[in-house]
């Protein structure tokens, strides 16, 4: 088995381990081998004594041990996946219209019921929240959750240019050709963490 250094075992790689512990256990003494059956396993597989010793003492505490996946590394760049914001846009856009008071809880409800298999913190989403451009704001009857005037602002006068940019009477055809720097904030629903604008260039 090659092993690389730093990357964590699998289930498979641990069961391995311990099979294979078992067995130098039960053989030793046929093989005439003056090390250990940790030692042994770890010259096998080219694995660390440590991390032998380690593997076979949370296998003694708790046998299920081994089948536990491995954490992840890091700080993921975004807990909640791009693919939700859709989703959560328009859950929030109909709330609004129906004047139902949101909060982040109902949002992670929400979330919840439409992604069995996830988990959502309730600081996680407001930070996703804040990060997609919604802020807490009040309505003429109650709270509640909006997207931000930055946004909206950006959005109106994007959509100005745009139209006197449109020859009159026509959608399709153009008075100066329109080129985008890239895809951010083309479509409605696109983001970014950095808090700019990329509008067409005449």
């Amino acid at each position: 088995m090659r092993h690389q250094k730093g990357k964590p075992l699998t289930p498979e790689e641990k069961i391995l381990i311990v099979t294979l512990k078992g067995y130098f256990d039960r053989n030793k003494s046929e093989f005439g081998a003056k090390d250990t059956s940790v030692q042994m396993v770890s010259d096998a597989l080219n694995v660390g004594l440590a991390t032998v010793n380690r593997i076979m003492a949370d296998y003694n505490k708790d046998p299920k041990s081994v089948n536990v996946l491995p954490q992840p590394k890091g700080r993921p760049t975004h807990a909640i996946d791009a693919s939700q914001q859709e989703i959560v846009r328009a859950y929030i856009r109909a709330a609004n219209l129906e004047g139902i008071h949101i909060t982040l809880e109902t949002i992670r409800d929400f979330l919840q019921e439409n992604s069995l298999n996830e988990l959502f913190h309730v600081s996680t989403l407001a930070r996703t929240l804040d990060r997609w451009g919604f802020e807490f704001g009040k309505g003429t009857r109650t709270q509640h959750l909006k997207e931000k005037d930055y946004v909206v602002a950006a959005r109106y006068r994007y959509l100005r240019r745009m139209k006197n940019n449109r020859v009159q009477n026509s959608s399709e055809k153009t008075i100066r050709p329109e080129i985008y720097l890239d895809e951010t904030y083309v479509n409605k629903n696109h983001s970014n963490e950095r808090k700019q604008n990329n509008f067409p260039i005449y």
